[in-house]
């Protein structure tokens, strides 16, 4: 291995180490002032050998806080790595002419700083302006306090700032340096890059086969390739289990980086251990130093991240607006929890009827929540329920609409109102065991037959989980609950499938709908949707009827009831109440003329 190579080691685990043009630290400074006290000497310093400098972490008596390479007695014990003891400096053919011999130092010794790797840093020096001998007690103290140095600064590496695996600095370095960075008055803006290496069923499956092992080699692979990629001058982080983050260089336009970081994007391993291949993903976040938090600039990266892994372009630059609608969702999942677990005042349920086609009558009714927030107002049911169905927040959402609706059934069949309530469960609820027996609990408290209520499933939530899915229709078939399908159309079950399906219902998407009287496409795709449920024993419902026309053209097909904004919007129960005896008065009018 040639010295040149060494060299170039030596300095690599030096830069590694992040030691240099760190701020001065006690723990150094006291073993710096104790070597001085035992030489007797007004000199000292824990000495670190760059390309072309000795930089000073500590020091005792000198004021600057480098000195030139070239001719330091330093630079000689990091780079023989054994202790050197000059007793006279002009009197030393190499060092005689040396800027120390020339500011009147005269003695020198230094122990020098060594890794378990076996890299020379630097020396931990003494100096003085007098000749003198060093004892072999002497330069043994020495070379204990330089051992000790040496172990303060693996200490401080190791302790909580480096990571195991990638051997990178972690997230609390990467928190530490942006605020370092913060401190420079003429630093401009910069842009924080995460990589993220591979979506989280990437990983489930890679690890559920393979083992932890599989993302230690992941992470490896990828912290060497970061490296290279970034030369030996810029640092990369590890600031998540498969993440990872550095900056850009100062002034660079975030719309070019985006072509320039596309590169260590092509380099990542894509199918870094057996095959399991990896998608990465990578956010870029523009950000001026010192005026925005680390957590908040890591957050800014990691959000375009996010943004990148929902696109076609890998490389995405950190949107506030995008930000904006991830920020008010997470506001939404938290507030709504604490509102339900708080009593679920700001809830109540609302009630669409259901109008059989053939006599106009009001069959039943499918029950709503909706939500007002106390400073957001009225909040789209469009805009929460996603959200809630894809938390823990599921099942207990579920158990409120049961409760409220049930009740609310039970108060209408006790005042002689005959009507069935349907319901909407998600494909969370299937996976809960002990559904079905809330279910029915609740019937009972309330004093409602199971045949008047009805649970409405999507399509993708029957099939996420087919196998499970099917057990639990069973079981609510078992109990006397009537299921529907909603949203039909819209999902990807096959029709082998669908027939086995132990349904009463199919819901025709409202999509399908109001493409009715617009050509004879959307009205023979509709009858055939109507045509098939018939031939699969469903009763069939028309979602989001809003004109006479689209009605009638129902009646015609065959649709056996229909739902929409024609014959009335949700409204509270209290308002529905009135519009049930409003609409009997009209049947009963039609009726007797």
């Amino acid at each position: 291995m040639s010295a040149g190579h060494n060299e170039a080691e030596r300095l690599d685990a030096l830069m590694r180490l992040r030691l240099l043009d760190t701020p001065p630290s006690e723990t150094f400074d006291r073993i710096t002032r104790t070597a001085s006290k035992l030489f007797g000497l007004p000199i000292a310093a824990v000495s670190l050998t760059d390309s072309e400098r000795q930089w000073f972490k500590s020091r005792i008596g000198v004021e600057h806080d480098s000195i030139p390479r070239d001719k330091a007695p330093c630079a000689e014990v990091a780079e023989t790595r054994r202790v050197v003891v000059i007793p006279d400096l002009m009197a030393d053919s190499c060092y005689s002419t040396s800027l120390l011999a020339t500011q009147g130092v005269r003695f020198y010794a230094g122990a020098p700083l060594v890794t378990r790797d076996g890299h020379g840093l630097g020396a931990l020096c003494v100096l003085g302006v007098e000749p003198r001998t060093a004892s072999e007690s002497e330069l043994t103290a020495l070379t204990d306090m330089a051992e000790m140095v040496m172990a303060q600064i693996e200490l401080q590496h190791a302790f909580g700032r480096v990571d195991p695996v990638s051997g990178l600095p972690n997230r609390l370095q990467f928190f530490d340096d942006l605020m370092d960075l913060g401190r420079d008055p003429n630093d401009t803006q910069r842009i924080a890059v995460l990589v993220d290496l591979a979506r989280i069923e990437q990983i489930s499956n890679g690890t559920r086969v393979m083992g932890a092992g599989y993302v230690d080699d992941m992470v490896r692979v990828a912290a060497r390739t970061i490296r290279e990629a970034l030369g030996p001058n810029r640092l990369a982080y590890h600031v998540g289990a498969t993440q990872f983050a550095f900056l850009a260089p100062p002034d660079v336009d975030p719309s070019d980086y985006q072509d320039i970081v596309q590169d260590v994007l092509d380099g990542l391993p894509k199918g870094a251990t057996d095959g399991f291949m990896v998608t990465a993903a990578i956010g870029l976040a523009p950000f001026s130093p010192g005026k925005t938090e680390p957590s908040v600039i890591l957050r800014m990266a990691h959000s375009a991240a996010l943004e990148a892994r929902g696109s076609r372009d890998p490389v995405r630059i950190y949107s506030s607006e995008e930000d904006q609608v991830h920020a008010r969702r997470f506001q939404l999942m938290r507030e709504f929890g604490t509102a339900l677990h708080e009593g679920g005042n700001q809830f109540k349920l609302v009630f669409q009827p259901r109008i059989d086609m053939s006599t106009g009558d009001c069959t039943g009714a499918e029950a709503l929540m909706r939500w007002r927030h106390p400073l957001l107002g009225a909040v789209p049911p469009s805009e929460f329920i996603p959200i809630i169905e894809q938390t823990t927040l599921a099942r207990e959402t579920t158990n409120w609409v049961l409760e409220n609706a049930i009740g609310q059934l039970g108060t209408w069949h006790a005042e002689g109102r005959q009507l069935t309530l349907s319901v909407n469960i998600s494909a969370a609820n299937l996976e809960e065991t002990d559904l079905v027996q809330r279910i029915q609990l609740l019937l009972l408290k309330h004093r409602v037959r199971p045949s008047f209520l009805e649970l409405e499933l999507t399509e993708s939530a029957v099939m996420r989980n087919s196998e499970r899915s099917m057990w639990q229709l069973n079981a609510f078939r078992s109990a006397g609950v009537r299921l529907a399908i909603d949203d039909f159309g819209t999902g990807q079950s096959s029709l082998s499938y669908l027939q086995k399906l132990p349904m009463d219902v199919v819901k025709i998407d409202r999509s399908f709908i109001k493409e009715l009287g617009t050509g004879a496409k959307p009205e023979l795709l509709v009858n055939s949707m109507i045509n098939l449920s018939h031939e699969l024993n469903y009763r069939v419902v028309g979602e989001g009827v809003e004109t006479a026309e689209i009605a009638e053209i129902l009646r015609q097909l065959g649709c056996d009831e229909a739902q929409g904004y024609l014959f009335a919007k949700p409204m509270g129960a209290a308002e529905f109440e009135s519009w049930l005896s409003a609409s009997a008065e009209r049947i009963s009018q039609r009726i007797a003329s």
